[in-house]
């Protein structure tokens, strides 16, 4: 196989349907120019069978394993190290593209000469959504405000030259989330532009439980104090969070209705929502303190 146009990263943990989905989206939306790399960050499932499967009926789908690290930015870095392109794009698992999708961002990188692009990531609800599959549907990835506020954009999708990580770096493998912003920040400080194309659209399935979005809260807080523990000069001191952060009203879109009584559905939807939202902050909460208690065991034990 010649250098391909482009090398596709998919980090993936216990997550077999999630390759199938997002492999299969691929193989239907992208011509085989594209290299696609699944990698395995040790599962115990049937996910490392699948992905074979994947590698073994298509050439250009390689799949590599990263074991010595359980980290979702382990996995990708390891990604890095296999891929032969000068333009890289991590994926999720789990994760869907679109007809023409890469076509359009191969054509926005050349146009804006960009080493850094993200493309709208969009949240589809389930078939049968629950309140917190609504909630998460309703809040969605607000990518923009991402990237002007905070100067990042989450790794769900992200569009990189190898040009930059040479002169910026890969992943830092420590954290157990936030390192999609502290990439996005380093690329930020070194003085890239940091490109958002709205055009490029793939999909991301909503997390349909609240024990799925309370557990991702806890890793956000617990990522929130990791990232003070090794890069206080930006993010603070240990042991002072950083400020809660829950969604904002404009942000809340509740469906629309036939019903007469759908401006009070509406409401009721809204305060349910906000309280949500309270909840999954105190649980970012949780999240870092863990963290912040492990830290201190840490430093007392001398480890």
């Amino acid at each position: 196989m010649s250098q391909p146009s482009i090398s596709i990263i998919i980090p993936v943990y216990n997550d077999p349907e999630g390759v199938r989905q997002t492999v299969d989206s691929l193989i239907a939306h992208t011509d085989s120019t594209a290299e696609i790399i699944l990698v395995d960050n040790d599962s115990t499932d049937r996910t490392p069978e699948t992905a074979a499967e994947y590698a073994e009926k298509h050439d250009h789908v390689l799949l590599v394993v990263e074991r010595e690290i359980q980290s979702s930015y382990a996995a990708r870095n390891t990604g890095i190290e296999h891929a032969t392109s000068d333009l890289i794009c991590f994926l999720d698992a789990d994760q869907t593209v679109t007809d023409g999708w890469l076509e359009t961002a191969l054509e926005t990188i050349d146009e804006r000469d960009a080493h850094y692009l993200a493309p709208n990531v969009h949240l589809v609800e389930p078939d049968n959504p629950t309140l917190a599959g609504r909630y998460n549907t309703s809040t969605g990835f607000p990518i923009a405000d991402f990237l002007e506020r905070h100067h990042y954009a989450p790794t769900s999708c992200l569009f990189v030259t190898r040009e930059l990580l040479e002169d910026v770096g890969t992943f830092d493998e420590r954290l157990i989330s936030g390192g999609d912003k502290e990439f996005g920040n380093r690329v930020h400080d070194t003085g890239y532009e940091l490109h958002y194309a709205p055009e490029i659209v793939v999909h991301h399935p909503a997390r349909n439980s609240l024990r799925a979005l309370a557990k991702r809260s806890l890793r956000i807080g617990g990522g929130h104090c990791q990232l003070q523990q090794y890069y206080p000069d930006r993010y603070g001191r240990v042991g002072i969070p950083p400020r809660p952060s829950g969604i904002h009203g404009d942000q809340i879109r509740t469906p629309d209705t036939e019903q007469p009584n759908h401006e009070s559905s509406r409401g009721f939807e809204r305060i349910l929502f906000t309280m949500l939202a309270l909840g999954m902050t105190a649980t970012r909460g949780i999240g870092y303190y863990k963290e912040y208690l492990r830290w201190i065991a840490r430093r007392i034990s001398g480890t």
